[in-house]
């Protein structure tokens, strides 16, 4: 399965972002493109430990059966997968300073220091549960976007 840990993977992620544009449309959702982008930072932001939200009731109860179904292979995330609130964004904003937000997160992968990383809705998570979730989290918005 892939993992936000490859190097190769980083790369082609980085290379599909770099095909987003303010002219791209989400084939589903509604999200535009600066939205998805910065709800993309915010995940990277969260899964590298910079920042952190609460555990939602919901999750307590089926975060991990949920997280296993989710990891079981390499199937994408299907599509308008619930999203925590504090990761729902509104407005707009600049599209290019978001992907070099967006590229900036990825690369610090290289260095991953979050090993008691809790999830808000999936809770305690091993490191490769991050790498595998943290690539299926981007590859899921970047489908989204034909990206």
């Amino acid at each position: 399965m892939k993992t936000i840990f490859d190097k190769a993977t980083r790369e082609e992620l980085i290379s599909r972002i770099g095909t987003v544009n303010e002219n791209s449309t989400a084939q589903w959702g509604k999200m535009n493109t600066y939205q998805m982008l910065k709800h993309c930072s915010l995940f990277e932001e969260m899964a590298l430990g910079k920042i952190k939200y609460k555990r939602v009731f919901v999750g307590r109860l089926f975060g991990k059966m949920a997280l296993k179904k989710v990891l079981k292979d390499d199937a994408p995330l299907t599509r308008n997968t619930p999203t925590l609130a504090e990761l729902r964004i509104k407005g707009n904003g600049d599209v290019s300073t978001e992907k070099t937000r967006w590229i900036g997160l990825l690369g610090e992968y290289e260095h991953f220091n979050n090993p008691d990383f809790i999830h808000p809705f999936f809770g305690k998570i091993t490191k490769e549960q991050i790498g595998q979730l943290a690539y299926k989290h981007a590859d899921h918005h970047l489908r989204q976007f034909n990206s």
